[in-house]
């Protein structure tokens, strides 16, 4: 929908004056694809420019201290080093989040997950010997990388890579080494294990959502 007419000028006006693009959108209260459009092809006045030029990079930095504070915030509200009941239940979070539902089986293309995941198990008393783990990537991606990078992840030996499934295709977004899975041999009980903890944890959220639901 059109906006008016008098925004418009302002919006003009502002960029006129050395505003930069976020403090027009605050001040007009637009999106800043619509002060993009409107700002396109508008030039700084020339008494404007130093005080626009000094506002370059301003996004960036205020990226960098948000950044900053929020991992000194995370570390104020983590309670380190974690602790078994922590461990169980990242490991049931994660495997809700992207494992299979009929046997202990996980597959992603991010290393940290992957890494944290098999370091989890390692709470319900599962080891390196008990994983079999196979690396899924597109036909252009390079296999020896491929092998070499998830064993690195892993810390394991290339040897230890038990399989590589090739698909049709290209890489596509950031899988620039394809996806690793991690299957558990022999898992039924831990599987078992893991959704009734998974079961656990959404009867829990859904109760203390009921309860705040009775108190406000």
């Amino acid at each position: 929908m059109p906006i008016p007419k008098a925004t418009v000028h302002k919006i003009i006006k502002l960029r006129k004056t050395g505003h930069s693009l976020p403090e027009i959108k605050l001040i007009v209260g637009h999106s800043g694809a619509t002060v993009f459009k409107y700002t396109r092809g508008i030039k700084v006045l020339s008494k404007f420019r130093d005080s626009w030029r000094g506002k370059w990079g301003g996004s960036s930095r205020r990226s960098l201290r948000r950044w900053e504070d929020s991992r000194k915030m995370a570390e104020q509200l983590m309670i380190l080093p974690l602790k078994k009941r922590d461990l169980l239940l990242i490991l049931a979070c994660l495997y809700w989040g992207e494992g299979t539902k009929k046997e202990l089986n996980l597959i992603n293309s991010d290393p940290k997950l992957i890494s944290t995941f098999v370091f989890c198990l390692q709470t319900l008393g599962i080891q390196r010997k008990d994983l079999k783990i196979t690396v899924r990537i597109y036909e252009d991606i390079n296999r020896s990388q491929a092998i070499r990078y998830w064993a690195d992840v892993l810390n394991i030996s290339k040897n230890k890579i038990m399989g590589v499934n090739i698909l049709g295709g290209k890489k596509k977004g950031k899988l620039p080494y394809g996806m690793c899975r991690v299957r558990v041999k022999k898992s039924a009980v831990h599987f078992k294990l893991i959704m009734s903890m998974i079961e656990l944890i959404s009867k829990e959220c859904r109760r203390s959502s009921m309860d705040r639901t009775r108190d406000s």
